[in-house]
């Protein structure tokens, strides 16, 4: 998450210069040709304007979608965050006079499942974008702390060697880890260390945290329909390469009984390229934002969030040894 006032105009430039060249040379060759007397390549702008309109709907339509799936991501680790604050007072104040070690223990265990849930969040899919080239250079100016350590190490800090094998051994390490949360309130049950009413409330906690992540789930492995994806991507370059061709007799007749007739051709190639970088632009940025949990400074900042967590909890326990806060670096934060 971007984290300062705005992105400044040179980030935005630097993050779309690839596509500027590409669309200058798309706007310069047809004003060449036209200029060297290729006069036939001049078509009207109206069924130009008519497409551009289209355009301008469907990428408005992918962008708000775009945007839905996002905010739905931020409100899901939101829940995360109050449903683990009440999991972490409700199992403290049921169970600290009667085993500390437990609640610790549970405390721990939460801590990695929160760890496990990022990790398999932040795994890469084929329809994300951080591979393109665009992305990955402007991930170089922040670090993803997923793709930087190695999960084993991170669950470390919280489980016992025969939890961490037992749960390295499983596909869905997040899953796992909250059914032996259950496994471990069932027990504490049938021992009546927790009563009927305390059972309840502690198990709806687990129940909406594992419901939270299903929903963390569907956005990460369910892309935005590749159908309206390519129809967007498809409509737009075609719209990007007949702009220029449409505005050559517009700006070839502009200067027309002037001193510079003739001349004004060459606006062709500037005004084309800031009407097609704005859509081309728009179609980005909804691009920038429809997975929200691969590590982009658009997304979701779940390690941020993880980490308030863990000290919340903690700091329940009085612990006084909390891990630091995650703060932003060059204004973003994951």
């Amino acid at each position: 998450m971007h984290s300062g006032k705005r992105f400044g105009a040179g980030e935005f430039i630097s993050w779309t210069r690839r596509s500027i060249y590409a669309l200058i040379v798309l706007s310069a060759i047809p004003t060449v040709l036209y200029f060297l007397g290729w006069i036939f390549l001049s078509v009207p702008w109206q069924p130009i304007a008519i497409l551009g309109t289209a355009v301008a709907f469907i990428v408005g339509f992918k962008n708000n979608a775009s945007y839905s799936r996002l905010w739905e991501a931020r409100q899901i680790y939101g829940a995360i965050i109050n449903d683990s604050r009440s999991f972490g007072y409700i199992l403290r104040d049921a169970l600290i006079s009667k085993d500390s070690q437990k609640v610790k223990d549970m405390f721990l265990r939460h801590y990695a499942w929160l760890t496990a849930l990022r990790f398999q969040l932040r795994e890469p899919r084929a329809w994300e974008n951080m591979g393109t080239a665009q992305f990955d250079e402007y991930s170089k100016k922040y670090e993803i702390p997923e793709r930087m350590t190695k999960l084993d190490e991170e669950l470390k800090k919280y489980l016992s060697e025969n939890e961490l094998q037992y749960i390295l051994s499983k596909k869905n390490r997040a899953t796992q880890l909250m059914a032996i949360q259950s496994k471990e309130l069932s027990e504490a049950y049938q021992k009546g260390e927790i009563n009927d009413f305390q059972w309840t409330q502690i198990n709806q906690q687990l129940v909406k945290l594992t419901d939270s992540q299903g929903k963390a789930e569907r956005i990460k492995n369910f892309p935005y329909p590749r159908n309206f994806s390519s129809i967007t991507t498809y409509l737009l370059r075609l719209f990007i390469v007949f702009v220029p061709f449409g505005l050559l007799k517009e700006f070839g007749k502009l200067g027309e009984g002037t001193v510079v007739e003739g001349w004004t051709l060459w606006f062709n190639i500037p005004f084309s390229l800031l009407v097609t970088w704005c859509f081309h632009t728009l179609d980005s940025v909804g691009e920038a934002s429809v997975n929200p949990f691969e590590g982009s400074p658009n997304d979701v900042p779940i390690t941020q969030i993880s980490r308030t967590i863990e000290i919340d909890m903690r700091d329940m326990l009085d612990e006084s040894d909390l891990p630091p806060a995650i703060a932003p670096k060059n204004n973003i934060v994951l």
